[in-house]
């Protein structure tokens, strides 16, 4: 039987997916992509046909394979699928490694270059710049033992930061509170209680049980007004997987977290970078450590005041000293004062599909495509949604799954993936396909999804990503979509996206209540725009704090001192935070981002981009915010170039200067 992994299908099969499937096709993969390599890198004489475009077709090969596995790894973990891409991973690091490693391969693309500058268009040449850049990061030029160690290196980190994802998850899947008094619950919304009591009816115990999903978090430190549950739900979050807490010394990071950076420091210094910030910045549009560095530091100028503004003012409304469980409570409650405006009460008022349609609208009235639903697909659950996204002229120009609620053994938080990615070359066109994955609270009996505006903002910032991904009009994998993308230039599309959802005639659209069918009423909705400004400051701060631990965390790291996680993130806190944080607070234990993601010593693109994304949409604002000329200007210099066009000159082309950070301190209301 054909290995499901294998097919030339478009879409992967995951309704036949099993985890024995993977060893052997990744195995398979990558020993017919060594033996072919071999061939190219001897090749005489090598050209762009002859060297790139297989390396492009093969890298996308493989990672059309990997991609549904470590996708499903993410919202379907399992102890025998967790096996299999944990067995892989050492092997897709070592064959990257060697890649990246091979003389011959980089003489030939080297030749390739030289030979054929004349003749190459733009975007072929950014495909071998790309690639020598990347076979000078991963060590070409290095002696045969500092290769070696580099590639031991590589493979290291490769488990490590999947270590540290799984830890994090049974964390979070190990822990719950168990409640017994009604009383205790005042303040919740009926949807995540009736989940408690089902979730005890199951466990066959009496009241309610309380996961530790994302959506109940969140709801419990927001709603609850019982003081105690508000402190046991922000201690056992904020101490996953590490030594404190009620999970204390269980998946505990603190070693993973040591040997991380121990590791990305040796690698770095052995390419010649000061540092792993250093070495992380070669492929960002920031430059240098300093110049990021001094970015979050005006940034913590202008919001600082603000933020030490709205905090003072949040314990007066209060009427006490506030702990960190208490803050997301009373500032609820602080702006349902000001404004009449409630992310619970608002839920009825944003359903999920026609939350979907609205902003499937807008959309297609920005960049003239067409958004539909297509059935028989085959899924990982059966909550799982397939799109598809025609073009003008009707073709399919990519498609999405979407999967949109909190379940158990499914990674918290909000993503967009590259599940395929476009390829336009002599061995044939594959549009992109993109996966979507939020964790909503799932619908309840007849009664849909309820989204807060909260929820809103982030499948707009989701849905912004996977127009950059499906969009794209460039031919060459490893720059289409967000392939090739600056990192710190990755976040423009998504934030600039988030912008309609605080728009009013989007809200006009979006929110209606899902049983009576009445709009929002035209003052919430102004009101709740005017929410956009509440609390910037202290947002913003918070932000800065993250992104300099981040940031510092890497750049000053010493071998003779190790990681010093804490003392780092003390030192930013005793400086920048303007929340009180209790002592115990083990923050970076679960700080996936950068202990597992591609954010390390990145954190600060979150900001970066923020900046890129307010002054695009400042040119909407100036021209109208669906005008049709303005939205084709940002597709055509922005969402459709991919990695093809270096970002700052992509922006300068779409907005005709260079980024200005005024829009985003005007957005957020802290004067310059």
């Amino acid at each position: 039987m054909t290995n499901p992994l294998l097919t030339d299908q478009l879409l992967p099969r995951f309704d036949a997916i099993r985890p024995e499937h993977v060893g052997p096709a990744i195995r398979g993969l990558l020993d017919a992509n060594r033996a072919r390599i071999t061939g190219l890198a001897t090749g005489d004489p090598p050209t762009f046909a002859s060297v790139i475009e297989p390396l492009e077709e093969m890298n996308h090969r493989l990672a059309r394979a990997w991609s549904p596995v470590s996708h499903l790894n993410a919202v379907v973990n399992s102890p025998g699928l967790r096996e299999q891409f944990n067995e892989c991973l050492p092997l897709l690091s070592a064959y990257h490694t060697d890649l990246g490693q091979s003389e011959a391969l980089y003489r030939a693309c080297s030749a390739v270059a030289e030979r054929e500058a004349a003749t190459l268009d733009p975007v072929q040449q950014r495909v071998i710049e790309h690639m020598l850049r990347d076979f000078r990061l991963a060590g070409v030029a290095l002696d045969p033992v500092r290769k070696a160690r580099f590639k031991q290196l590589m493979l290291e980190l490769a488990t490590l930061q999947s270590k540290f994802e799984e830890n994090v998850l049974d964390a979070t899947n190990a822990w719950t509170r168990h409640v017994t008094d009604a009383a205790e619950l005042a303040g919740l919304n009926e949807a995540i209680v009736e989940q408690a009591r089902q979730r005890a009816h199951e466990r066959r115990t009496e009241g309610w049980l309380l996961a530790l999903d994302q959506p109940t978090y969140v709801a419990v430190v927001t709603d609850a007004e019982s003081r105690a549950l508000r402190r046991d739900f922000y201690e056992a979050w904020s101490t996953r997987a590490s030594d404190r807490g009620p999970l204390a010394g269980r998946w505990d990071n603190s070693p993973v977290m040591e040997d991380i950076l121990r590791r990305r420091h040796e690698a770095a210094q052995l390419l010649g970078f000061d540092n792993f910030a250093a070495y992380a910045l070669a492929t960002r549009m920031a430059k240098s450590v300093p110049e990021v560095i001094d970015f979050l530091h005006q940034l913590a100028r202008a919001a600082r005041p603000a933020a030490q503004r709205e905090f003072a003012e949040l314990e007066q409304f209060a009427g006490t000293k506030l702990e960190a469980w208490d803050v997301a409570f009373w500032s609820e409650r602080l702006q349902r004062s000001r404004y009449a405006v409630s992310q619970e009460e608002l839920r009825p008022y944003f359903p999920l599909p026609r939350v979907l349609a609205g902003l499937f609208k807008v959309a297609e009235r920005l960049f003239g495509i067409r958004i539909a639903e297509r059935q028989g697909v085959a899924v990982w659950h059966p909550d799982v949604r397939y799109f598809e996204i025609a073009g003008p002229g009707g073709d399919v120009a990519g498609s999405f799954y979407l999967d949109a609620y909190a379940r158990p053994h499914k990674r918290s938080g909000a993503w967009m993936d590259d599940c395929v990615g476009r390829k336009e070359t002599s061995g044939g066109k594959t549009p992109p396909v993109a996966y979507l994955v939020c964790n909503f609270l799932p619908p309840s009996g007849a009664q849909p999804a309820l989204l807060t505006h909260d929820d809103v903002v982030t499948l707009f910032h989701e849905f912004g990503h996977g127009l950059h991904h499906m969009l794209t009009r460039v031919a060459y994998p490893s720059l289409s979509g967000i392939n090739g993308v600056a990192w710190d230039a990755v976040e423009l599309p998504s934030q600039f996206l988030e912008n309609y959802a605080w728009n009013e005639a989007v809200l006009g659209e979006i929110a209606a209540h899902y049983s009576t069918g009445a709009p929002l009423p035209a003052d919430t909705r102004r009101q709740l725009i005017a929410t956009r400004s509440f609390h910037a400051g202290l947002a913003t701060m918070r932000q800065v704090e993250f992104s300099l631990f981040d940031f510092r965390v890497h750049a000053g790291y010493d071998p003779a001192r190790g990681g010093r996680v804490l003392e780092t993130l003390g030192d930013v806190r005793r400086e920048f935070a303007v929340v009180p944080v209790p002592d115990w607070n083990r923050f970076p234990h679960s700080f996936g981002h950068v202990f597992a993601g591609g954010y390390a010593a990145g954190y600060y693109s979150y900001k970066w981009a923020e900046v890129l994304a307010a002054d695009a949409f400042a040119a909407f604002e100036e021209s109208g915010v669906f005008d049709r000329t303005t939205a084709t200007r940002f597709l055509d210099s922005i969402l459709s170039r991919g990695g093809s066009r270096d970002p700052l000159e992509a922006f300068i082309e779409f907005r005709g200067r260079k980024p200005d950070i005024a829009p985003l301190l005007r957005q957020h209301g802290i004067a310059a």
